[in-house]
């Protein structure tokens, strides 16, 4: 059997500097990045984690235990809320961007 998988419409954001993911810190005026604050707003688990000969990472709790984004990579908000990583190859070849749609 073949399946097709039914197009439904995400939410995501490409996690591209550390920035983009920092919590909340004095030297940043208590401001977060924009996908810290939008996966906070979801109510995601994650921490960010960086060794000294690492890039660095993103351990985000999935509904399949603890995934790590790597920075290039794209976070997904799932049908169910859930924020999970995807690589960037695999983002394009699966996911299309879509127009808002314009109430009537």
């Amino acid at each position: 059997m073949k399946y097709r998988k039914k197009p439904v419409v995400i939410e995501a954001m490409r996690f591209s500097c550390y920035q983009d993911a920092s919590a909340p810190a004095p030297w940043n005026d208590g401001k977060g990045g924009e996908l810290w604050r939008w996966m906070y707003s979801g109510m995601a688990i994650f921490r960010l984690h960086q060794e000294d000969i690492s890039p660095v990472q993103m351990k985000i709790e999935t509904l399949e235990g603890v995934m790590t984004a790597v920075i290039g990579d794209w976070i997904i908000k799932g049908v169910q809320g859930e924020f999970y990583p995807c690589k960037d190859d695999i983002f394009a070849a699966t996911y299309e961007a879509v127009q808002p749609s314009v109430p009537a």
